[in-house]
Formats: C-alpha cells, sequence, structure tokens
C-alpha cells in the first residue's frame, strides 16, 4: 500500500462531473465569461493568477492575429479555491464552478509531466470538456523552450476545446512516405508540408545525451527519430503544430493543408484544414471581421472565492406524488441524500410545496451524524394538494438569503412530478438570484418546461423512472455533488442494484470495497412488499445480519447499515431470500468516501448527448478515472430508460479501434457507445456502472497537448532540449483490484417521431494496408449495421493512386472486388487480401485505398480513413546532420560524426587522386 499511495500521491484531485459545461458565449467578436479554476489541492501562490491573466492576454491578441482580426478573450473569471486566505479583491461565485471550468489549474496527471492538455471526448467539431494547465507550467519561465510562449501554447489548446480540431503532428508517426515530390521521399508529419528541418536521433544515458543522424529502419526513419525544425524559417502556418515559432499566425487553410499526413486532424476531420473546420462552426457563423486597424479590447479578469456549500432541498409533496409510492420513495431517497451523500460543512435547508410553499427546516450547517438526523425528521411523508413549482423555488432563495444575506453560489435542487404552467413566472428571479437549479423530473408527465431551470443557471437536468424501489430515485440525488474540486470528502456510489425475487427465492449480490473508498462506508437494502431475510458477510466470514441494519418507522422499507471509520479492502456479499408467495423487488444499495485525503479514488462520470456528426446520434460516454489517469480494462454497463419503454442496456468500450465509432481514442479511459434505440421524444434516464477485477490504472501521455519541443536549428546551428521525461514503456500500471462505481445522468430529447431512428454503419476509421507476401492486406474494425450496432451487409472497397481523388470521388476510383467478403460484427477485426498482380508495381509507387459499408436497408457509412502501401526502397546511408559554423548547442558527437564524414570525404578524393596519377604515370611509361 505503501508504494501505492506514494505514487498516487503524485496525481491531481480533480473530478470532471457528469454535467460538464461552458459558460463561454461570443459577444460580437469576444469570449465572454472564460473561467479558469484552480484546484483546492493547489498551494497558494498569487504568481498563478499573475501568470494566468498574462498569459490570456497575450493569448487574445494572438487569437485575433490567428482568426485573421475574429476572436479575441473579452472577459475571465478565475475561481479561487476556499483553501486560499480570503481576500477582499475576491467576490463570491454565482453558478460557476471548479466542475465546469474550461481552464483548469491542478497538479500533472503524470510527476514532471507538464504538457498543457485539452480533454476531447466526441469527434471533429466537437467542443472539449476542459484545457488542463499544471502550476508549474505557469510559474516556470524555462518551460517556454520546450512548448513556446504561453499565449501561444493557450490558442493552441483553446482550437481543441471550441472548435474540435486536432493536432496536426504526431507523436506516433512523426515521419511518413511522400508523393508531393515526384519521386517519393520521407517527410516529418506536419501542417504544412515541407518544413524545413532535420531528423535527429538522441540518445541519452542518465542526464547526458547526443544527438545523431537518423537511420533507415525499413521505409521510414528509425523508432525515436525526431524532426528538428527551422526556428527562424518564414513559415505563416499552423498554430496546431509549431505553436512555438515566431512566424506562425495563421491556421492551416484549405490551401496549405498537407492532407497526405498521418495526423489526428486528418484522421477525426476527414482531411479538412483546421480552418476550414473553424469556419464552419458557430462562432464563426455568429461574427464578422474587425476592422484590421482596431485592436481588440483588453481582456477584464474578476476573481471569486468558493464559498461552504449552501443547498434547498425543493421537494413537490402534490397530491400526484401519492402515486407509484413516489413520497415514499422521495423520502428514502432525499433521508440518503442528507445522510450520506451531502458533505460535511454544507448548509441545507428544506422547503416542500403543493399549491403554496412551506419551510421544514431553516438553512442548518451539518457539522455531525446529529445534524444529518435532525433533518432527515423534516422530510415530508404525505402528499396531496395541486402542484406550484415557483412558490417552493421563491421559498427555498428566500431560505438561503435569509441565512447567508445572499442566494449567490447557492444551489437548489428542485424536485416535482407534476406540470405547471406557471414556471415562466419566476425564470427572471432565478436567472438574477445567482443560485444553480439542479432540476429531478419523476415520472412521465414531469413539467415540460422543468429544465428551463437548468439551463439558466448551469445546474444538473436529472430524470427519475418510477420504480418499485427508491434505488432510481436515490442514485438521481447522488449525482448532486459539490462543484468545488474537493473530492476528500465527496460520497462515492459503489452499487445500485434492483433485482425482482421470485417467491421464496434467493438474491446474492457482492459489492467490492477498494482500496481507494472505505469511509464512512452505507449498505442499504429496500423491498417493495415484504421484509426479506437477508445479511451481509465479508470474505472473513464476518456477518451482518438483519438486526445489525437500522430501519426507521417513517420509513420502513429500508434498511441501512453504516460503517464507521475505514472499511477493510474487501469484497462484501450480500445474501437475501424472500419468503413471499408472490414476486418482490429487492434493491441493494451502497457508498462510501475516499480513504485517504492524498489518494484520490477512482471515479465514474456518464453523460449522454448528441454527437456533432451525421444524423446527429445519441452517444452514451463514461470517464472512468483516478484522479487525472484513466482506468482501462474496466467493464462498463450503462442502463438507458425512458416511462414507457423497455429499458435498454449497452456496454460501453475504450477499444478507440483506432477511432472507431463511437469511441474516438483507444485506453484513454473514456467508454463509448452509440444509442441507437431512441423511443421519440422525452425524458431518458442513464445509469452507467463501472466494475473491475484485478484492474490497472495507466498512466500514459496525453493526447491533443501542445507539442513538446525537442530541439530546434537555427542558423544551421542544432540546439537540444532536454528529453521530455521517460516512463517505463511511457506509462506506469497501478494495481486496483476490484472495484465499482455507479454514475447517473439524463437527457431529453425534443425532436425526432415516435419511431426510432434509421441509422447507417459507422464510418470506418482504422483502416490499414500492409504488403504481405505478394498480396496486399487490408484490415479494419468491423463497423456495425446501425453505426457501432450489429453487422453491415457488405462492403466497397477502392484503390487510387491519388489520395485526394479518393476522397473527393470516391465513387469514380478503382473498385477492389471483395464480393466473397462477408461482414462480421461490430467491433470485430476485417482482414482482405488483394493480389499484387491487379496493379502495376514500381519503386515509389504508392497506392491509396478506402471502405464504406452498406447495411441491409442500402444506408452506406461514410468514406473511412484512407491507408496507403508503399514501395519506396529509401537510401541505404543515414541522413546526415546539417552544420552550419560553431554550434555550441550540438553536441560533441554531431561534432565527431561531421568531421569524420570530411575525413572520408577527403581520404577518398585523395585516394582516387592517387590511382588516377598512377594509371597517367602507366601509360606514359
Amino acid at each position: 500500500m505503501g508504494v501505492f499511495r506514494s505514487l498516487i500521491f503524485l496525481l491531481s484531485f480533480q473530478l470532471l462531473h457528469v454535467a460538464k459545461g461552458s459558460m463561454v458565449w461570443l459577444n460580437k467578436n469576444g469570449y465572454e465569461d472564460l473561467v479558469v479554476a484552480i484546484n483546492p489541492q493547489v498551494p497558494e501562490d498569487a504568481n498563478i493568477i499573475l501568470n494566468v491573466m498574462n498569459m490570456i492576454k497575450n493569448a487574445s491578441n494572438y487569437l485575433f492575429e490567428m482568426t485573421k482580426h475574429r476572436f479575441f478573450f473579452k472577459s475571465v473569471k478565475i475561481i479561487i479555491p476556499k483553501t486560499w486566505k480570503k481576500n477582499i479583491n475576491y467576490s463570491r461565485l454565482k453558478t460557476e464552478s471548479y466542475d465546469k471550468a474550461d481552464v483548469i489549474i491542478a497538479d500533472p496527471y503524470i510527476k514532471h509531466g507538464d504538457d498543457p492538455y485539452t480533454l476531447q471526448y466526441g469527434g471533429c467539431k466537437e467542443k472539449g470538456r476542459y484545457i488542463h494547465f499544471t502550476p508549474n507550467f505557469l510559474l516556470n519561465d524555462k518551460l517556454a523552450n520546450v512548448y513556446g510562449e504561453k499565449g501561444r501554447v493557450f490558442v493552441h489548446e483553446w482550437a481543441h476545446y471550441r472548435w474540435g480540431v486536432f493536432d496536426e503532428y504526431s507523436s506516433d508517426m512523426p515521419f511518413y512516405v511522400s508523393r508531393n515530390s515526384k519521386a517519393a521521399s520521407v517527410e516529418a508529419t506536419s501542417c504544412p508540408a515541407g518544413v524545413a528541418g532535420i531528423p535527429v536521433f538522441q540518445d541519452c544515458s542518465g542526464d547526458k545525451c547526443e544527438a545523431r543522424s537518423c537511420r533507415y529502419g525499413g521505409q521510414l526513419y528509425e523508432k525515436g527519430c525526431m524532426f528538428i525544425p527551422d526556428i527562424r524559417q518564414n513559415i505563416p502556418c499552423s498554430v496546431m503544430y509549431l505553436q512555438y515559432v515566431l512566424s506562425v499566425v495563421e491556421f492551416c487553410d484549405k490551401n496549405t493543408h498537407n492532407s497526405e499526413a498521418p495526423n489526428m486532424q486528418n484522421k477525426m476531420c476527414n482531411y479538412k484544414s483546421t480552418w476550414e473546420v473553424i469556419m464552419e462552426s458557430d462562432d464563426f457563423r455568429n461574427s464578422a471581421v474587425v476592422n484590421a486597424s482596431a485592436l481588440p479590447s483588453e481582456t477584464t479578469f474578476r476573481l471569486l472565492q468558493t464559498q461552504d456549500r449552501a443547498v434547498a432541498l425543493v421537494l413537490d409533496v402534490s397530491g400526484s406524488m401519492s402515486m407509484h409510492d413516489r413520497i415514499r420513495h422521495l423520502r428514502s431517497a432525499a433521508e440518503a441524500f442528507l445522510l450520506h451523500i451531502i458533505e460535511i460543512g454544507s448548509w441545507v435547508a428544506i422547503v416542500t410545496f403543493d399549491s403554496d410553499a412551506s419551510e421544514k427546516a431553516p438553512l442548518q450547517q451539518i457539522t455531525d451524524d446529529a445534524a444529518r438526523q435532525k433533518l432527515v425528521q423534516c422530510l415530508p411523508i404525505i402528499a396531496s394538494g395541486k402542484t406550484s413549482i415557483c412558490a417552493g423555488v421563491r421559498k427555498g432563495l428566500k431560505l438561503i438569503a435569509d441565512k447567508m444575506n445572499t442566494t449567490y453560489g447557492s444551489e437548489i435542487v428542485l424536485l416535482t412530478d407534476g406540470e405547471d404552467s406557471g414556471i415562466a413566472t419566476c425564470l427572471d428571479l432565478v436567472k438574477q438570484s445567482g443560485a444553480k437549479i439542479h432540476t429531478i423530473a419523476v415520472g412521465p408527465l414531469a413539467a415540460k418546461e422543468l429544465e428551463e431551470f437548468s439551463t439558466l443557471t448551469g445546474g444538473l437536468k436529472l430524470y427519475a423512472v418510477d420504480g418499485a424501489v427508491h434505488n432510481k430515485l436515490t442514485m438521481t440525488f447522488s449525482a448532486i455533488t459539490s462543484g468545488s474540486g474537493d473530492i476528500s470528502e465527496q460520497s462515492i456510489q459503489l452499487e445500485s442494484k434492483e433485482l425482482l425475487v421470485q417467491h421464496s427465492g434467493w438474491m446474492n449480490t457482492t459489492v467490492p470495497v477498494d482500496s481507494t473508498v472505505g469511509n464512512d462506508t452505507f449498505f442499504s437494502i429496500a423491498w417493495s412488499l415484504s421484509q426479506p431475510f437477508f445479511f451481509l458477510r465479508d470474505p472473513k466470514g464476518k456477518e451482518h445480519g438483519s438486526s445489525d441494519f437500522t430501519i426507521d418507522n417513517s420509513n420502513p422499507n429500508t434498511a441501512r447499515l453504516s460503517i464507521s471509520g475505514t472499511a477493510e479492502v474487501k469484497t462484501e456479499h450480500f445474501l437475501l431470500f424472500s419468503e413471499l408467495t408472490s414476486t418482490q423487488a429487492i434493491s441493494v444499495t451502497a457508498t462510501s468516501r475516499p480513504a485517504y485525503s492524498d489518494v484520490p479514488p477512482v471515479s465514474i462520470a456518464a453523460h449522454m448527448n448528441r454527437a456533432n456528426r451525421a444524423f446527429n446520434p445519441v452517444v452514451v460516454y463514461a470517464e472512468v478515472s483516478q484522479g487525472f489517469l484513466p482506468v482501462l480494462g474496466a467493464t462498463v454497463i450503462a442502463t438507458i430508460e425512458k416511462d414507457g419503454a423497455a429499458a435498454v442496456t449497452l456496454e460501453l468500450l475504450d477499444n478507440g479501434a483506432e477511432y472507431q465509432g463511437a469511441d474516438t481514442m483507444k485506453n484513454d479511459g473514456i467508454y463509448s457507445r452509440y444509442f441507437t434505440s431512441l423511443q421519440g421524444t422525452g425524458r431518458y434516464s442513464l445509469k452507467v456502472n463501472a466494475h473491475g477485477r484485478n484492474t490497472t490504472t495507466r498512466l500514459s501521455l496525453k493526447q491533443n497537448r501542445a507539442l513538446y519541443i525537442p530541439g530546434y536549428r537555427e542558423n544551421g546551428k542544432i540546439y537540444m532540449n532536454a528529453p521530455r521525461p521517460k516512463f517505463a514503456d511511457k506509462e506506469i500500471k497501478v494495481k486496483l483490484g476490484s472495484f465499482s462505481r455507479i454514475s447517473t445522468s439524463s437527457l431529453v430529447v425534443n425532436t425526432g417521431g415516435d419511431s426510432a431512428p434509421v441509422y447507417p454503419p459507422c464510418k470506418v476509421t482504422d483502416l490499414h494496408a500492409r504488403i504481405e507476401n505478394k498480396t496486399i492486406v487490408l484490415s479494419w474494425t468491423a463497423p456495425g449495421g446501425d453505426l457501432d450496432n450489429g453487422k453491415a451487409d457488405h462492403y466497397i472497397i477502392k484503390s487510387s493512386e491519388n489520395l485526394l481523388d479518393l476522397r473527393s470521388h470516391f465513387d469514380h476510383a478503382t473498385s477492389v472486388n471483395s464480393s466473397n467478403l462477408i461482414p462480421k460484427e461490430a467491433g470485430r477485426e476485417e482482414s482482405f487480401k488483394i493480389k499484387l498482380e491487379n496493379f502495376i508495381i514500381e519503386n515509389d509507387t504508392i497506392i491509396y485505398f478506402a471502405i464504406r459499408a452498406v447495411d441491409d436497408t442500402n444506408l452506406i457509412s461514410e468514406v473511412s480513413n484512407i491507408a496507403q502501401t508503399t514501395w519506396f526502397v529509401p537510401p541505404k546511408a543515414s541522413v546526415p546532420l546539417q552544420y552550419d559554423g560553431n554550434n555550441d548547442g550540438a553536441d560533441s558527437t554531431v561534432i565527431v560524426a561531421i568531421v569524420a564524414v570530411c575525413v572520408i570525404v577527403v581520404c577518398t578524393i585523395v585516394s582516387s587522386t592517387l590511382c588516377v596519377l598512377q594509371k597517367r604515370k602507366g601509360r606514359v611509361d
């Protein structure tokens, strides 16, 4: 455990909530309300604030130039953690929070790993989740040597985050074989093509490094060869590759884009340039070029500080809440929220409403378990009357204001199952309140306008389907956690399971308590009809029987067991027996808190949204992580429910399939899948369960990051930077053992018919081609018949010696006979062989391939990524390092290599001259 804790101590304590959503908006040409948040674990340092300001000011001017006088940063809010000292210059938060910030300042996800990066879930043109900078990146000016000026780096990440573009370099394939010239040649992966520079290999032993020229390893340079650009070259683009070169003041556009480069921009954006993607954004469509002579206004900043959490529960007790046991389920779920979910130190008030509103508990602080129990006694048990949602909201805001003298930064949890035509009457009040409203819709008839409260204030939009027991409603309450970024006291849901137990039948389930949790562990059992016989048994045989659980007289269908202190790392086994002669529903729920203040727990954040791509399909996402580390190898199951429709279960995947289907990146801890079973308009609830056995966390380099500059060449001299910090196999793996996590979210669908939409197969994005035994072998991951579900009917494969022709005129390209190829189920590996005799092959030949999938209704996928096979024999000799003049920055090995080459050349000339003279002398004799 000591090694585990010391490794994890290096990680940050950031948890991205399921409702991550930017508050940035474009006011004419200026971005307003950009939120930067400092993690509570970051030690106080005023220079962090100053350097953030300077970075964004510089970025604003650079962005204005980069976007041809179109965009700049107008106003920024910086969130100061509660752990820092109070300051008269710090205002109170309104609806801003760490978990919704556009930019976060937090310790690195890996020791010495200061790479700025953007977390991107989706595909091309889809906004990112957040930008991450480390305190060291902001404070250490020497890092400008390896990343470039901070403002330029910010613009690089902003393009990822705001416009959904991708990197134009590639760490995996830094070089490729190109046909830009008449003959094939090895080029650096870049945009634009033909960037001036030199390939260099750096051998390092400890702190000592020696640079040499790269050798060929097959058709490309050896692994580890790096491209060193000329720092002073006059090249205008692109910031998504060379953000550190001072002459770069543009994005690659249609004219300068390098469509051959094997980079993420080409793979994710269908070979479009970054500027073309930006021009298709809403920002671009809703703005105009500013007068070139007019500079943008200077960026303004506001400093906000996190305060104690203040929450008012505003609960519907109208007559309709008596249906489907809703009032009983409400009490049970709210009881769990007060006892085990909301954090210690928070302030809570309770309001109920029917046709009017009633104060049940004034705003009071939770200081201990007795304070929690006092609030529980105020929860409602009777439902009657009509529904006036605004009456409840007004009362909740009043209770908060009475105690805090303001409603800024507070929260309201608004739960209702009914309709109310008067919601519009209090929307202005809510908007001006500075409070965040989380809405919970219960059942199919909750007011359609309810989510307007959440939209206006940035609150959560949650939905619970009616059930026989309360666990579905309890899950929605468990999503309402603090958004401060401090997860050391946050409640974590380990399990929530509901089963129908047959008459005189047993129910058996397990709940693993892993090493990252265990404080204040709580188990709950609920039943719909009659109390079953049950007990909890750990692996050592210790049992907690029915008598060890607590049953409240006001909530007789629920039994609870709290384990004080830190629970052992183990797997708890529940055994339940129902003696009823009829079937009843029984649920098991378990929550816990982090075991250690210096070890971030395994967490899961789930959400659904419409993808910004053809047919606008719904994608289900679940990020499984430990701090910033992705958790790999988990089994992640999503259950989507809608009133009146059968539940749909999906297994979410993190296979990426080289950016295949809904999952765009392999091994990033983001598990995803398309949801193709929409049943018309309405609310959909999402429950995601992630569990693993002997699972590992993986520490790896983040994607979508600013390029780490290995070195540069200036006036013929080579200057190498310190190598990027290395780790064994680019990763560190830590055993987690068994774990289980639950997350919940929801989606409101307002458009579409009553029937499920029909989707084509998803685009193949991992097509590869290689030459093997005088055949060309194509391989890819099978798409589905409906996006990434089911299987396609057949494939169409085309080839061409021109990449752009294949991309733009797929139908007119040469067809490859694939009639005997039968598609496999989605996610399976496909392979297809083509005989070389079908092509005219000679040195420098490059043949490109692409594929489309067709389903049984003749719906056809987009054209795949373009794969290439190359017949190219590289020069036998290594590429020599170019050297001009004395190079104090070059390593001595470089100089020795150059001298050696010169000696060889001189010796060759002398030898040849002597040979010629000898022959002439022979003729004369």
